[in-house]
């Protein structure tokens, strides 16, 4: 367990040292957030005036850290590279390649949705359908559909659903922790959790290979969510409310990818929605926002605004309080999930 506590201690280091760095580096360029004053739909959103001149990206340092913590781990005998973390490293930079790329046409143009913004859901659909070949194609992944192992309940529909299906996780997942980045520290908090609890799973597995005999060097999948655990608990030191700094498109990218891919190479696809549940929630209150207002011919709307954060901002609830009660929420959620993981797990261990 020495080099997961290494991965993580150096990277919540590096993570508090670079975002601070970042925060006030880019403040003296000017490299800030452009604020949005109204929704799609021409509602007006929640003040957040006073967040003007935020600077943004710095989810940089967030994967900076975490790959940091990640190699320096490995300068310990016994840690060896898996090729399965080491494709989801290649993910997690190419969809942070595709955030940082919109961030940075978004400060550029001072408009709240970038360049890329029409174009940038197909974009990370097709780069995720093709993350989703190359891990199968590269690595020993089991292709089941699976819930807390891959023989339960094990559903095999093929390599070509499967890829469909990995590629349809990861993006749905990415987009579900942008979305979710709307509120100071509130994205951040909610994957540290999902990391720790990805940690534990992966360590458990490779503390019992004979009941997880599908998942491919758990002991660097541990290794991972460690370091990105640990980077996500840095960066909250400058992004709580109020924030220094905001992680941008290339940090909810990266931590969407990264948790994905975690998913998918622990078996545990089906857990995602309890792992992720506040995300879910955002990105489905979207979902069902757009869907009301489109049936009722622009008429009627379920909630004041979407995301969901912003509609209990709408009602009164200051920011702060919001954020707490969705970080219990992510809480009660990830230990739900984790009930379910170390119920089965529990069960296995007693039938041998």
């Amino acid at each position: 367990m020495i080099a997961p506590l290494l991965a993580a201690a150096v990277a919540v280091v590096l993570s508090i040292a670079g975002t601070g760095f970042m925060a006030r580096t880019l403040r003296a360029h000017g490299q800030s957030q452009p604020i949005l004053t109204k929704d799609a739909a021409n509602i007006t959103a929640p003040r957040h005036e006073h967040k003007k001149g935020t600077p943004t990206m710095g989810g940089i340092a967030i994967v900076g850290a975490a790959l940091a913590g990640y190699l320096v781990s490995h300068v310990r005998a016994g840690v060896v590279f898996s090729d399965q973390t080491l494709v989801i490293w290649v993910a997690v930079l190419a969809m942070a390649g595709i955030g940082f790329i919109d961030d940075f046409l978004k400060v550029r143009s001072g408009h709240n949705r970038g360049v890329l913004w029409s174009r940038k859901g197909w974009i990370t659909l097709a780069l995720a359908i093709g993350l989703a070949v190359l891990l199968l194609v590269v690595t020993d992944i089991d292709t089941r559909i699976s819930l807390t192992r891959a023989a339960s309940p094990g559903w095999d529909f093929g390599k070509v659903a499967w890829v469909i299906w990995a590629g349809l996780i990861v993006f749905s997942t990415a987009n579900a922790v942008n979305v979710t980045d709307g509120l100071d520290g509130l994205a951040a908090g909610a994957a540290l959790f999902a990391f720790a609890a990805f940690t534990a799973i992966a360590y458990l597995a490779f503390r019992n290979p004979e009941i997880y005999p599908a998942v491919v060097n758990p002991y660097d999948l541990t290794v991972f969510a460690a370091a990105f655990a640990g980077a996500c608990a840095g960066f909250l030191w400058w992004n709580a409310a109020p924030a220094d700094i905001f992680m941008g498109d290339v940090g909810a990218l990266a931590l969407g990818t990264a948790l994905a891919m975690l998913g998918l190479t622990t078996n545990t696809t089906l857990l995602l929605p309890l792992l992720l549940g506040i995300n879910v929630m955002e990105i489905g209150s979207v979902a069902l926002q757009m869907s009301v207002y489109r049936a009722s011919g622009r008429t009627r709307r379920l909630f004041r605004i979407s995301p969901v954060h912003h509609h209990f901002e709408h009602g009164g609830w200051p920011e702060t309080k919001v954020i707490i009660r969705f970080w219990l929420i992510a809480g009660m959620s990830v230990a739900t999930a984790m009930a379910i993981f170390f119920a089965d797990f529990t069960h296995q261990a007693q039938g041998r």
